[in-house]
């Protein structure tokens, strides 16, 4: 058994999040953590909601509400979301918690003390119109580099190159277009270029093992060949005190978004055995075992927009309070804190060739779909052809398609087919009698595909895993074919007959647990279909809590979590069936849809 953290992004809170995020951060992260629980390790996954910065407080004066306002109301909709998805988080949490606050305070505390926070002199960007600091990603302009239009204020998508809003030209606020005011300000900053050589050996030593997806690799090299002191504070009241003297109570000087929302991995994991301790006794620090053990493994899932947050930035926090720069030092009270193993980084998806937009109408909020459609069938669709390693694209028509012609007429059709005729000869699942070469090949050919698949799944190749999944469903569809058990009627078939359709359920429940990773909705409804008791694969829940530490953090009380006891996750293996499991007459397990639907959407989109 290994420890394995799953570090999934943190939707920002700023609104509802739509299927293009859950397709880069939410689906990926939950089939592998399921297919990981199954193959009996012992898994960690966690995140929240990302809920400081100025884009909250953009979108809260928007709205004519305060940030916590505005912070709270986007968090229960996106805990809904998430949890209607099936996201089998151990804890999704926010990072106005009281316990985030402490664990970032001490991250930073423990850093500064080991000479890797600069205090600068800097020029930060000013809203004209507002008075208010502008974030760095909030400034567009052209690249001084390579003539880049639409260059963001800390980096240049086109050329990879690390930026400052001060290096743009013609820079210009994405929130109203108007051209930013630069005014002197005092910053610290984190000393990238005292951590260069650790991150480079880091990056370089995750390229020679091959697992990396060679866009995280060749843009995580090109950040390194430049790196420069980062801004770590900002110019706002909406965020985590500074915990330094001469900063702790200045209320406009902040520790920027994105170096408390990385941490948030740490600070969930820490929540997470505290509650834990709190309901059975346990080890408060527990949390350990996924952050201080060198042989457990964490990875990281998100769109290819965060990629320089989570395989630079993030690796050199961890380095500076570990002590491993150019500098030394020496750890906090957390221990030696693990780096990521693994960055999994997502290409973005577009939908009906666009790119998603909200301000523009130009979108399909989580919420919307999953009031419409099947979980499983966004589940499918985003597995099946979601961006991977490519950007991919979002149609209704192909939506339509592939629940039909996959969902429906495929791995559908086989578990209702199965079951009704179990149902109509027997009731039950019937035992086996001597068993042919089709039925040996057949059998031979699902129990094989737990290796590939689940080799193809732990490698977070998820497209090619349900593609084989699904190539082995039609391999039992052709078995049916092939031995046409609905034309034995005479007394003599009934053994055979029996025979076939005890092989035919043995290979529809194995599929099955193939595809539970990607689909548990559907896992669970085909487990009871066949007789199966209990839940086959444990769902996540909604529980209130009571916030930790409620002096430290942004005054919360009472919030959502999601969490869940994935104890009960059935082994990553074939299983023999039941003889005499009752199976009663199906009903469909996937929602056919009308082909109507693609209009009708579109229709929905254009208004």
């Amino acid at each position: 058994m290994t420890h394995v953290l799953s570090a999934v992004a943190w939707p920002y809170a700023n609104g509802p999040r739509h299927i293009g995020h859950v397709a880069g951060f939410g689906v990926p992260s939950d089939v592998f953590s399921r297919y990981m629980r199954m193959a009996g390790h012992d898994v960690l996954m966690v995140s929240g909601t990302d809920e400081h910065g100025t884009p909250i407080l953009v979108a809260a004066d928007a709205a004519g509400v305060s940030a916590k306002q505005l912070a709270d109301k986007n968090n229960a909709v996106i805990v809904q979301d998430l949890l209607d998805l099936g996201l089998s988080y151990d804890l999704f949490t926010r990072t106005t918690t009281g316990n985030h606050y402490r664990v970032v305070q001490e991250l930073f505390t423990t850093v500064h003390r080991n000479g890797y926070m600069v205090e600068k002199t800097t020029k930060g960007a000013v809203s004209p119109s507002t008075g208010r600091t502008l974030p760095d990603r909030y400034i567009e302009g052209t690249c001084p580099i390579c003539g880049y239009g639409e260059a963001r204020g800390d980096q240049c998508d086109n050329c990879g190159n690390q930026l400052d809003p001060t290096d743009l030209i013609d820079p210009r606020s994405k929130i109203n277009g108007e051209t930013p005011t630069f005014v002197e300000t005092q910053h610290f900053f984190l000393d990238l270029p005292a951590l260069a050589d650790a991150l480079s050996s880091y990056v370089r030593g995750r390229e020679e093992g091959g697992t990396w997806r060679p866009n995280v690799i060749k843009f995580s090299l090109n950040l390194i060949e430049d790196l420069r002191p980062r801004a770590m504070t900002r110019d706002i009241d909406w965020g985590i005190p500074v915990p330094v003297d001469g900063w702790r109570d200045n209320p406009t000087k902040r520790l920027y978004v994105w170096f408390d929302a990385v941490i948030g991995y740490l600070s969930a994991s820490i929540e997470w055995a505290r509650r834990l301790a709190e309901q059975d006794g346990g080890d408060p620090e527990r949390w350990r075992e996924w952050w201080n053990d060198p042989e457990a493994l964490s990875y990281y899932f998100m769109g290819k927009d965060n990629i320089v947050f989570h395989s630079v930035i993030w690796p050199a926090e961890l380095l500076a309070y570990d002590g491993k720069g150019a500098l030394g030092g020496e750890p906090g009270p957390f221990g030696d804190l693990q780096l990521p193993t693994e960055i999994v980084s997502s290409e973005f998806m577009t939908m009906e060739s666009k790119q998603f937009s909200t301000s523009r109408g130009h979108v399909i909020l989580v919420g919307d779909m999953l009031a419409r459609y099947q979980p499983d069938a966004l589940r499918y669709f985003i597995c099946a052809a979601g961006p991977e390693t490519s950007d991919a694209d979002f149609t209704w028509a192909d939506f339509v398609q592939r629940t039909n012609s996959e969902l429906v007429a495929g791995w559908g059709n086989l578990v209702n087919r199965t079951a009704t005729m179990i149902a109509k000869s027997f009731g039950e699942i019937p035992a086996a009698g001597p068993l042919e070469p089709v039925d040996e090949a057949v059998l031979s050919a699902v129990r094989s595909a737990f290796g590939t698949v689940g080799d193809l799944v732990g490698r977070q190749r998820l497209r090619a895993g349900i593609a084989e999944a699904m190539r082995v469903v039609g391999e039992v569809n052709r078995y049916l074919t092939a031995t046409e058990p609905y034309k034995m009627k005479d007394d003599a078939q009934r053994e055979r007959l029996g025979t076939v359709l005890h092989v035919a359920a043995q290979c529809v429940l194995d599929c099955n647990t193939l595809l539970a990773p990607f689909l548990p909705f559907s896992a669970n409804a085909v487990w009871t279909t066949y007789g199966g008791e209990g839940v086959f694969m444990p769902m996540p829940v909604v529980e209130h809590v009571e916030d930790l530490d409620p002096e430290e953090g942004a005054g919360l009380h009472v919030y959502p979590i999601i969490t869940g006891d994935y104890t009960g996750t059935p082994p990553w293996a074939s299983r023999p069936v039941t003889v005499g499991a009752k199976v009663e007459k199906p009903t469909p397990i996937f929602t056919k849809l009308d082909p109507g639907v693609v209009a009708e959407e579109l229709a929905r989109l254009a208004d």
